[in-house]
């Protein structure tokens, strides 16, 4: 007796209605895929192009560094940017000053549970709404290249806990007066603000979530645990909102930060 055949699923199993288009949906369905790909590729393309130009990323006078550029360990970093050193020496123009952590904190992202949805439904239509058909023939999953590389994000989630005290460290050597000593100003602002978001949206991350709350089979028996969980998981609620929050605030203290090194505005101080 032969095996029986396999049957295809999906949209093109045997017990669903035969229907040619794609959906019967007659609202804008397609808007919120279209607007998540365009502001993907908005910080994609900002965030590529201020990594490779090497320009106005450190205000001098008041210890401004560009998240983008930190840390600068290459001798090819202008004076006084370097806060940890430069055991690198000079580097081609074609790699960015921030090449260490840059694919760390791309990889962080990539692997993220929430942007992965946003680009599986926006980039590979997977599926792109509800009740819209997607278009490719089968699905395999996170389990075969490359999507099975997914599975490493634990692995950047403590690389950006690095890259995060990075930053903080960053945003308080930034409290720099015009002659030396204490200084604030807007910039600060706009740094810890940044700093702050990143650290929520960091710790609002489902590994996180795991890390200080997976694997307990008692919660009264590891109260310390329990309130880590509680706390991060109130953050995890948030983890949409922070992706997209740090995107913004990512380019608006790059950009506020290019404005002041270039000279274009003067940074508004308040404590000099």
């Amino acid at each position: 007796m032969s095996a029986p055949a396999k049957v295809s699923g999906g949209v093109a199993g045997p017990s669903r209605a035969r229907i040619s288009a794609r959906t019967l949906r007659t609202d804008r369905w397609w808007l919120p895929p279209l607007l998540t790909t365009l502001g993907l590729a908005t910080f994609v393309v900002y965030a590529s192009i201020r990594s490779w130009v090497r320009t106005a990323y450190w205000v001098d006078q008041y210890h401004y560094l560009t998240p983008f550029y930190s840390p600068c360990l290459s001798d090819s970093c202008v004076p006084g940017s370097s806060h940890f050193g430069t055991p690198i020496g000079e580097l081609p123009m074609w790699i960015p000053l921030g090449f260490l952590v840059l694919p760390f904190l791309l990889g962080f992202r990539l692997t993220c549970y929430y942007y992965r949805k946003a680009y599986y439904r926006s980039v590979w239509l997977a599926p792109a709404a509800c009740a819209v058909a997607e278009p490719h023939a089968r699905y395999t999953g996170e389990t075969r290249l490359p999507l099975i590389l997914q599975n490493v994000h634990r692995y950047f989630f403590y690389a950006a806990l690095i890259v995060s005290l990075i930053n903080t460290y960053d945003a308080i050597a930034a409290f720099h007066g015009e002659g030396g000593g204490f200084g604030f100003g807007l910039g600060n602002v706009i740094l810890l603000v940044n700093v702050i978001l990143l650290w929520a949206y960091t710790l609002s991350c489902h590994s996180c979530r795991h890390i200080t709350g997976g694997r307990l089979k008692h919660f009264s028996a590891h109260p310390v645990r329990y309130r880590l969980w509680t706390l991060v998981s109130r953050l995890n609620t948030r983890h949409m909102q922070l992706a997209w929050t740090t995107l913004a605030t990512l380019m608006i203290t790059d950009f506020y930060i290019m404005l002041v090194a270039s000279g274009t505005i003067s940074d508004l101080r308040f404590f000099h």
